[in-house]
């Protein structure tokens, strides 16, 4: 989409506004303390951690609801370790030291995830972030499998992603170093075995195949929303040629929606995957707790409804870039399209002119 005539002024301009609004999240991110840039996630992160001791017991009783209970605490905990947990340590979010942002995206991507931390990194920051929604590379091709039937891909498809993502991550060992290589195998291989003896000696199973089947019932748990979250954000929304892609900021305002919030899934995926998929994709590296408080309408540093002094952008500037960067004239035409839903705070159904 291009923009309104006057294209390279009325460009600068939008993006001389989006450099300002980056300005501004730094300076709430600046005052911000450390448990709110860092904390409450770390903290989801540690609580989930420490369930699991009592999800593996809960599995030894012989209550249908208490191991019922069990494998939804740990169905949700595997989630929000490896979906909340290995987005944010790609991201560099749970820190800000690089040693233990290396450390952290290991355990979450490889150990948690049973994925190569590598692949992780570049199909999602490098390709997903820097071309969002631009056919082959930075698109959502990855979760289209036209050979099934749309019934079989949204609700059978959904139970192999556990199966599928190990195969994948030792299919992609071919191409990095024999090093790299045999620290992601072992550290793979250390999450998935940990798990089977667990379940094993701690939860009382009786053969291997009863622990191998709980491991893909509690690893599938979340599947279907995991994959369907994947689907709405960005299959559907306008898709960018590689040889006609335009600014980011083009990029952003087109290809990127927030879904609505669920208690469950802002939990286990996070603000960022969910309610705040606007706000991650302008701003990558901000925590789940930071980009909803930076999300309009749920923190005042943000909110146009805040003190003057304090909103992100004054309704000047929100006009001129509603109007400069989509060419439309009002900034409700795209509500939920970023940065209009950022800058100008508005969220409501998503309306091509």
């Amino acid at each position: 989409m291009e923009p309104a005539g006057g294209a390279p002024r009325e460009s600068a301009r939008a993006e001389a506004l989006l450099g300002e609004l980056e300005a501004r999240v730094q300076e709430v991110v600046r005052a911000s303390s450390w448990w709110e840039r860092h904390g409450v996630d770390c903290a989801i992160l540690a609580l989930s951690l420490l369930a699991l001791p009592p999800g593996f017991l809960c599995l030894r009783s012989d209550s249908p609801l208490v191991f019922a209970l069990g494998i939804t605490i740990l169905g949700v905990c595997h989630y929000t370790l490896t979906v909340k947990g290995s987005h944010l340590a790609t991201h560099g979010a749970l820190t800000e030291s690089r040693g233990w942002s290396k450390v952290w995206t290991l355990f979450f991507v490889e150990v948690c995830t049973s994925f190569t931390a590598e692949y992780a990194k570049y199909g999602h920051v490098k390709m997903h972030h820097g071309y969002t929604n631009v056919l082959g590379l930075g698109d959502s091709s990855t979760w289209r499998l036209p050979c099934l039937n749309r019934y079989v891909y949204m609700f059978l498809a959904p139970l192999l992603i556990p199966i599928i993502t190990p195969l994948v991550a030792v299919e992609r060992l071919r191409e990095v170093e024999l090093r790299t290589a045999l620290r992601t195998l072992g550290l793979i291989s250390l999450g998935l075995y940990s798990q089977y003896w667990l379940l094993l000696n701690v939860s009382g199973f009786q053969s291997p195949s009863s622990a191998l089947a709980c491991m893909l019932i509690t690893r599938s748990l979340l599947a279907h929303p995991y994959l369907h979250v994947n689907i709405f954000q960005h299959i559907g929304l306008p898709m960018f040629s590689p040889d006609k892609k335009p600014r980011r900021i083009h990029m952003m305002s087109l290809g990127v929606l927030n879904l609505p919030r669920l208690p469950v899934l802002d939990w286990a995926f996070g603000h960022s995957l969910i309610s705040c998929h606007v706000e991650h994709h302008l701003f990558p590296r901000l925590s789940d707790n930071m980009c909803l408080k930076v999300k309009p309408g749920e923190s005042e540093p943000v909110s146009p409804r805040a003190e003057p002094q304090r909103n992100i952008l004054d309704q000047e500037e929100q006009e001129a870039l509603s109007g400069q960067v989509l060419g439309v004239g009002a900034v409700g035409v795209l509500a939920l399209a970023p940065p209009l839903p950022f800058l100008s705070g508005e969220q409501g159904e998503r309306v091509l002119p």
